[in-house]
């Protein structure tokens, strides 16, 4: 991760595998395998990678992955990972430890059939940048797989936990205090699509990500797998349906060239 992210980093590496990444990573993936299928293979960047749980995903589906991320203990964790995969996934992976700030560099123009760039925008002031560096290093038909944080939500979750003061704030302001301690910032689906657009980036679908259970605390263990299953069911198709989607704390769009 980049950005503000390294002053919640601890607290995330503890959350991970707990029930609101599991739900939100599996929706994820599950979007990811439908819009880029496991043939033909393809060169895939995520950006902001972590601890490469989706990068991971893609190159056991046979596709080439590689990540980026500025954080070394993420990576660490990234790289006894993959060490437990067998050789032919660990072979289609490649990590670079780098600053998402700095994109396009060190990737060469249009190099990547597909860009992953999953909760990282909101720890940037200005996304613009990002975007640009995305768009630069998209190939003419790849996919972009954005997930950030819903600024048309924002004031559900103080609402819901009845803080008032901060349910107030949260409609017009787009920045927030997350679950890890860190300021992060939120994105308006209609702004994020034009600043897209601008870059010949056309939203092909998008998707609400944990309408159901953000408010489950950070430690909640994942349930029983008949439980785990009927939950992931109804939280995807919540996800897909207004007006549930709109009110996610997560969005998750798919774009491509316009």
């Amino acid at each position: 991760m980049d950005g503000d992210f390294a002053a919640g980093e601890a607290r995330w590496r503890e959350r991970l595998g707990r029930l609101r990444n599991v739900v939100r990573q599996e929706l994820v993936a599950r979007r990811l395998r439908d819009h880029l299928p496991d043939r033909p293979s393809r060169h895939v960047l995520d950006v902001g990678c972590g601890q490469g749980t989706q990068a991971l995903a893609a190159a056991r589906r046979g596709h080439r992955v590689t990540g980026l991320d500025s954080s070394p203990v993420l990576l660490e964790d990234f790289t006894a990972a993959l060490a437990a995969e067998p050789p032919e996934v660990r072979e289609r992976v490649r990590l670079v430890h780098g600053d998402v700030g700095e994109l396009p560099a060190p990737f060469a123009p249009a190099e990547f059939d597909a860009v992953l760039c999953h909760g990282v925008l909101m720890y940037f002031p200005d996304p613009a940048p990002i975007l640009d560096g995305i768009a630069a290093v998209l190939a003419p038909d790849g996919i972009v797989s954005l997930l950030v944080r819903n600024a048309e939500s924002l004031a559900m979750r103080p609402g819901l936990s009845w803080d008032w003061a901060a349910a107030r704030r949260a409609f017009d302001d787009a920045t927030y205090r997350n679950r890890l301690g860190v300021t992060a910032r939120a994105d308006r689906l209609g702004e994020l699509t034009a600043a897209l657009a601008r870059r010949g980036l056309e939203v092909r679908a998008w998707y609400g990500v944990r309408v159901f259970t953000d408010l489950a605390p950070g430690d909640a263990p994942v349930p029983e797998p008949a439980e785990l299953a009927a939950l992931l069911a109804c939280e995807e198709r919540a996800g897909r349906t207004d007006p549930y989607r709109g009110v996610a704390p997560l969005i998750h769009l798919i774009a491509g060239r316009a």
